[in-house]
């Protein structure tokens, strides 16, 4: 039986309880990358870059501000398209392919302002085809599940930070695509609820594993959610290394970040990228 999560809303703590998954999720898929090259124009972002993520693996992508981990994803996505080299989401090539696997949640939360929580989170399913009435039947199935319930008719403007990005996360979640493509979904906020959605975050992952590329500047937060870290040198972008997490997607945030393992890690990618700055 799959697992998932249910935010206790006066601790921002979470516990387990029985849910099946989203409906339409597919098998997951691997991503591969080989010699990718991107410019614009006569700027070059990415250069001979390799990297690979195996099904249900959530990779972590550091590096220096301005270095191509935007573009990396959109290219995985299927958004752009490579100069060189090779992009590959669950063996498909193809950009449309690519983008029939891949749920790409931007930095911004990007909700429309006119509309409620429960049809923004619903929007994605809408853009498949779906029905009104049926979309939001299938998105407010979750909302408890999202630590959302009571807030279904509630504006954006109405949400905390927290509940904003848990809605864009559930809309991306329910559109039901193998891969998720993450771009510092948690850079806009404070650091308490910062800390309290990379918890959430990481046992939504646990209770309902996809192949996840995480983009974000924080070392720490890649290395709690991901179980591979991968770091970028300046532009044009390389991996200049690759690091294991000691405790990828751990329950106890507290307690992974202040382990000895994983404070030596966090230090071995920080003298990484400050060697890949150069």
């Amino acid at each position: 039986m799959r697992q998932d999560t249910r935010m206790k809303p006066e601790t921002g703590r979470s516990q387990t309880v029985a849910a099946p998954p989203p409906s339409g999720v597919t098998t997951g898929s691997g991503i591969l990358l080989r010699g990718l090259r991107h410019s614009f124009g006569e700027l070059r972002t990415l250069d001979s870059l390799d990297l690979e993520a195996g099904a249900h693996e959530v990779i972590g992508l550091v590096g220096p501000s301005g270095c191509g981990k935007s573009t990396l994803l959109e290219l995985i996505c299927g958004l752009r398209e490579p100069e060189a080299g090779t992009v590959a989401v669950g063996g498909a090539e193809a950009a449309d392919q690519r983008l029939a696997r891949c749920a790409f949640m931007p930095q911004r939360d990007l909700l429309l302002p006119w509309y409620s929580a429960i049809d923004n989170a619903a929007l994605a399913l809408r853009n498949q085809g779906l029905g009104r009435r049926q979309a939001r039947t299938a998105a407010g199935a979750l909302f408890e599940r999202f630590g959302l319930a009571g807030f279904e008719s509630a504006r954006p403007s109405e949400l905390s930070g927290g509940m904003r990005q848990r809605v864009a996360f559930l809309r991306t979640l329910i559109a039901g695509k193998p891969v998720l493509a993450l771009d510092e979904p948690f850079a806009s906020l404070d650091a308490i609820t910062r800390a309290e959605m990379q918890e959430w975050l990481a046992a939504a992952l646990r209770s309902d594993p996809r192949t996840v590329v995480l983009v974000t500047h924080d070392v720490e937060e890649a290395l709690y959610l991901s179980d591979r870290v991968a770091v970028l040198s300046a532009r044009p972008a390389r991996i200049v290394a690759e690091l294991s997490a000691p405790h990828p997607r751990a329950g106890d945030r507290d307690g992974a970040v202040t382990d000895p393992g994983f404070v030596a890690a966090r230090e071995e990618a920080l003298r990484a990228l400050r060697r890949g700055s150069r």
